[in-house]
């Protein structure tokens, strides 16, 4: 670990040793859990040691955050935002160091660990201002001197699991517009990326502390996935917010839906994007290059798929083949590399079966894949985005593989390419690269993408916090961020208010007694 590192670590106030638990800081790991070293899929080095929460540290951090409820829920929104607005420009003064740590820990390009701090940034400031919106109807009765209307209240106690591509922005997305609705907060971040994690909710917990308001109001809980499968099952938890895997999406589904409790559910993508005759190719180029290599393919919005028309699909693949040829992979804190490592060796052992199941289910590969080897790839995590021809209907292609692997297919027709682009088990993101209006406006109609995001002349990757997030299908349904997402945070109650001096009943029944 670099002197660079270390130094981050210690404005952000991490200790290398032994991250133990502060009461001043709501996270929890008194009770002495197991101790996790964690390393860095850059350089392989020990960033640090975290203990996991034990037995004893589930049940404090409920009955903390139970009690905040209490109190934060008859704080007036804006004043809910006020604290939020605090938190962004906390976040603002720490973007470099968290920037660089969310590189450094999870192995994205320090422009994309920097850009993950500002979503943080952004999704504060679209909350403090919607903290001002939370809107009802008022709708006619048809009752005489009669009022109806909706309002809307905070559910209670939002749980957030979170994955290592996206190791803060995601918690931000819930958990800033939860707080402005009036719940609190419990996180139980990746195992893999518990650093920046903890640097996030130590800047929450100074906010909270220096406003005297209860230390509930966000907590961290460190563990495996047995923390998420407690969370899923407590029905103390009124909203889980879980994202990851389709397999782990499915098992929270199921344990929250027993307990009929509330899930927003973030799963995998199988993204494609379709380019047509009449697309700017420099405009598709970057799109799909980044798309597909971007965070080395670990995005959920990742590019898995080009669908490209046969008309330029041999000029379109000599030019993704040249421009792979410039890709340079290492160190993501190099500003000069385009590429960084896969999180960790089980995430390239998934790559390099991917490839190989590929090839023996026929695809053909025109940039070969492989491991990185020498000092600079030292961890072991290091790998090279590849290129295959193949087949929609190949189950490698059907599947959603976390690495840097592009499959490019073939269309004569645009009403195929959809059903390509839609012949898939997820439905998150999607895009098309054209110039002619009515294939744009048939990609975005009913008949058209059934994905929950479709862009034009855009890739499948890099989403703005102003538009509700989330996807179809097997990607889960779920909806966070932007738009009117704030609804899933809240509970809907209708009110009927009577200001006459009779009781007439709906739909004309007529009651009466004595």
């Amino acid at each position: 670990m670099s002197q660079t590192i270390a130094d981050t670590l210690q404005k952000l106030n991490i200790s290398a040793e032994n991250q133990a638990a502060s009461s001043g800081q709501n996270w929890f790991s008194t009770d002495k859990g197991a101790l996790r070293d964690v390393f860095s899929p850059v350089d392989g080095a020990k960033i640090a040691s975290v203990y996991a929460a034990g037995p004893a540290d589930y049940d404090a951090i409920i009955a903390q955050a139970k009690e905040a409820f209490l109190y934060w829920r008859n704080v007036p929104a804006p004043q809910r935002g006020n604290f939020v607005r605090k938190l962004g420009n906390a976040l603002r003064k720490h973007k470099s160091d968290l920037g660089r740590l969310v590189s450094y820990e999870m192995g994205k390009s320090l422009q994309e660990g920097l850009g993950e701090v500002q979503e943080m940034i952004d999704i504060c400031d679209f909350a403090v201002g919607l903290s001002r919106q939370l809107y009802g109807l008022s709708m006619h009765s048809e009752r005489a001197q009669h009022r109806m209307m909706e309002q809307w209240h905070p559910l209670g106690i939002v749980g957030i699991i979170s994955a290592f591509n996206f190791p803060v922005a995601v918690w931000s997305w819930n958990a800033a517009i939860a707080w402005v609705c009036g719940n609190v907060c419990i996180w139980k971040p990746s195992e893999k990326t518990p650093l920046t994690a903890i640097a996030c909710q130590k800047i929450a917990a100074q906010i909270l502390a220096e406003g005297n308001l209860p230390e509930g109001i966000s907590s961290l809980i460190l563990g495996d996935a047995s923390i998420g499968k407690q969370l899923a099952n407590d029905p103390n938890i009124n909203l889980l917010s879980a994202t990851g895997s389709t397999k782990m999406g499915k098992s929270v589904a199921a344990a929250v839906g027993a307990r009929l409790g509330k899930h927003i559910l973030e799963l995998g993508g199988n993204n494609a994007i379709i380019i047509t005759p009449e697309a700017d190719l420099n405009l598709a180029l970057m799109g799909a290059v980044f798309g597909a290599v971007g965070t080395a393919g670990q995005r959920c919005t990742s590019t898995r798929r080009l669908i490209i028309h046969e008309d330029i699909y041999e000029e379109f693949k000599a030019r993704l083949i040249k421009a792979y040829g410039q890709l340079k992979i290492g160190n993501p804190l190099n500003a000069e590399n385009h590429v960084g490592p896969l999180i960790d060796k089980d995430a390239v052992q998934n790559y390099l079966q991917a490839i190989a199941r590929c090839k023996a289910e026929g695809g053909n590969f025109v940039v070969e894949g492989g491991v990185l080897e020498g000092a600079e790839y030292a961890s072991g995590c290091y790998v090279k985005p590849c290129i295959a021809e193949a087949k929609n209907e190949m189950c490698v292609v059907q599947e959603e593989t976390f690495a840097p692997i592009l499959y490019l297919l073939k269309y004569s027709d645009l009403s195929e390419a959809i059903a390509m682009q839609n012949g898939v088990p997820q439905g998150l993101s999607s895009a098309i690269m054209t110039n002619n209006l009515r294939e744009a406006e048939l990609f975005l109609s009913a008949s058209g993408s059934d994905c929950g995001i479709a862009n034009v002349n855009i890739g499948t990757s890099g989403a703005e916090i102003g538009g509700a997030f989330g996807g179809e299908k097997e990607s889960g349904g779920g909806r966070e961020s932007g738009s009117d997402a704030w609804k899933a945070y809240m509970r809907r109650q209708t009110n009927t208010i009577n200001y006459s001096s009779d009781l007439p009943l709906a739909q004309g029944i007529v009651f009466s007694v004595g």
